[in-house]
């Protein structure tokens, strides 16, 4: 399923992601869960994927993207981060924001600039909010697929007609029956969720807190990237 939204984020050499200190190394069982089976990636072989189960309507989601987004600037070029989208909270309007990322990324319009802004948009301009402000009440009627379709015109330039019927089209259809798989198979409940190398599984309940949520997943991708098997040099 994978291959969503993918984004390959490059940092120079000198860049380091310095974690908190854990008493151990984290467990597996309690800190991480392995993913049975593995799952496919869509990335080179000797390249690492890591993979966050999120969604712009999830108020978690929206306090982690910036710890995120800090911790993708570090990342080596064989290092790749993507993004299934979410649908299992349909009171919280996810299974629409499903649909909208899915929708941009066939339009090839995801990249970090508009992904920060769709959160913006719900949770600090109040164009897509999901709540009334000041208050945990649900927003009624919930945003929908025309209001998201008017976000990534005024971000894009994309007709929101064509937005539209890209959401309604068969293919979109396709790709939120394989997000909906790759969640279930996961195990995933909660959102923000980190898959590492569709292999591993890590939640902010299970890491700690959202720095040790960072720390857990980086921990499981050194120990992915050490594991590769090494390229013996060209001889003349």
């Amino acid at each position: 399923m994978k291959g969503i939204g993918a984004v390959l984020v490059a940092c120079a050499a000198m860049c380091v992601w310095v974690p908190t200190a854990f008493a151990a190394d984290p467990v597996d069982g309690v800190n991480y869960f392995d993913v049975q089976p593995q799952q496919p990636l869509n990335v080179p072989a000797g390249d690492v994927e890591v993979t966050e189960v999120f969604s712009y309507a999830c108020p978690a989601c929206n306090q982690f993207h910036t710890l995120l987004d800090k911790y993708a600037a570090t990342l080596p070029h064989n290092v790749v981060l993507d993004y299934v989208p979410a649908s299992f909270s349909a009171a919280e309007d996810f299974p629409m924001f499903q649909r909208a990322y899915l929708t941009a990324q066939a339009l090839g319009l995801v990249n970090p600039r508009v992904h920060d802004a769709m959160f913006d948009a719900v949770w600090k301009t109040g164009q897509l909010a999901v709540v009334v402000y000041g208050t945990d009440q649900i927003k009624q009627p919930a945003p929908s697929i025309a209001d998201a379709a008017a976000f990534y015109a005024s971000q894009s330039g994309v007709k929101a007609a064509t937005f539209i019927a890209t959401a309604n089209s068969f293919s979109v259809d396709v790709k939120i029956r394989q997000a909906d798989q790759y969640v279930q198979t996961c195990l995933v409940d909660s959102t923000p969720t980190m898959i590492v190398d569709g292999k591993y599984r890590v939640s902010e309940g299970s890491a700690g807190s959202f720095q040790q949520l960072i720390d857990v997943t980086q921990w499981l991708v050194a120990r992915e990237l050490a594991a590769l098997p090494s390229v013996a040099p060209l001889h003349k």
